[in-house]
């Protein structure tokens, strides 16, 4: 299948080519960006170095596709989503343009209203894990956001199974600068973000919608940046229903995720990472899910790592494409990680 990728020169558009260059179903036909139009891919990408000579085209190049995945920031996308998908191909939005199903959330969390709000009808939450059966089918593919993931991995099967209160979620999010993106501001600048723990949104982070949505749980949500480059660490509250034990926790996450191919449940009684931790998994699309239950304080405490620009976006959304293509779910995506790193 011929695949195009808009917006690739940023970190997202990077793992894009680096997993999709390497894939036996796929031939990368195109890649836009508009900064480094006319550039080689490989300035943006040096990592893929003698890997392709591809170059970079603008935006009012771009081709139709068999696949096209959108990697552009928030907003970029919504206006031209009825002309991408009219030329028959699918579409994988790693934006947030199409993730929300309620338009009446777009003001609030991204100070804009929706100009094709039919289309949100359309698209399909891009998490296999709780969506499966409708990626086989979807045109319109709305990959979630990294620290969304995370958190309704973590959770879902503790809502569904009511073993807590779904009224009162806390989910503490810690991430890598990555996650910010190539432009990240003066905030992402090496002599403001090495060594920090910076509480960078408290509340109102714009994640909190999807989780909702994708929970039906009610969740206050605290980010955090922290010194990595990759990764994010969940850390969700849910105060407990009834009492219960550690069986009933381990059955009620194995009934969830025993048969998925990248989630694992992490939850030992020793060891260095004897709970999910975000560092080995970079470049690997596993999600580690862990728990802990507190009898003491009524609550359990659910854990969740990823590679925030794998799990968290480029890799999710092969997942999402290989469904979609019916080819199987993990090509493309077996690398296993790296320890030590």
């Amino acid at each position: 299948m011929k695949a195009a990728i808009v917006g690739g020169s940023g970190y997202v558009g990077g793992e894009l080519l680096r997993l999709l260059l390497r894939h036996p179903e796929v031939e990368v036909a195109q890649v836009t960006s508009e900064s480094m139009a006319g550039k080689a891919v490989t300035r943006a990408h040096p990592n893929l170095r003698k890997a392709t000579d591809l170059v970079f085209a603008p935006l009012s190049q771009l081709r139709p596709a068999d696949v096209t995945f959108v990697a552009s920031p928030h907003g970029e996308t919504m206006d031209r989503m009825p002309e991408l998908l009219s030329t028959g191909g699918i579409v994988v939005d790693l934006s947030a343009d199409h993730r929300l199903k309620d338009p009446q959330e777009y003001p609030r969390y991204y100070h804009r209203d929706h100009p094709h709000p039919e289309l949100l009808k359309e698209s399909v939450y891009g998490l296999p894990e709780l969506h499966r059966e409708a990626l086989r089918n979807a045109r319109l593919i709305a990959v979630p956001g990294c620290i969304a993931a995370a958190a309704i991995l973590a959770i879902h099967p503790l809502v569904a199974a009511q073993l807590i209160d779904p009224t009162k979620v806390v989910v503490d999010a810690k991430s890598g600068s990555s996650a910010s993106g190539r432009d990240a501001g003066p905030a992402g600048q090496h002599a403001e973000r090495s060594g920090v723990m910076r509480a960078y949104a408290p509340a109102g982070h714009r994640h909190t919608a999807e989780i909702e949505q994708e929970t039906g749980a009610r969740v206050a949500l605290s980010c955090h940046a922290v010194e990595a480059v990759r990764g994010v660490l969940v850390t969700a509250h849910g105060f407990v229903s009834h009492p219960v034990d550690e069986k009933e926790l381990w059955q009620t996450y194995r009934r969830a995720y025993g048969t998925e191919p990248f989630v694992r449940i992490v939850h030992e009684a020793d060891g260095i990472f004897r709970e999910p931790e975000p560092k080995i998994l970079s470049g690997t699309n596993y999600c580690d899910v862990g728990f802990a239950n507190d009898p003491h304080a009524g609550r359990v405490v659910a854990l969740a790592a990823i590679d925030n620009l794998m799990k968290g976006a480029a890799g999710n959304a092969v997942q999402c494409f290989n469904l979609r293509a019916g080819v199987p779910e993990s090509r493309g995506l077996e690398f296993l990680g790296l320890h030590p790193i």
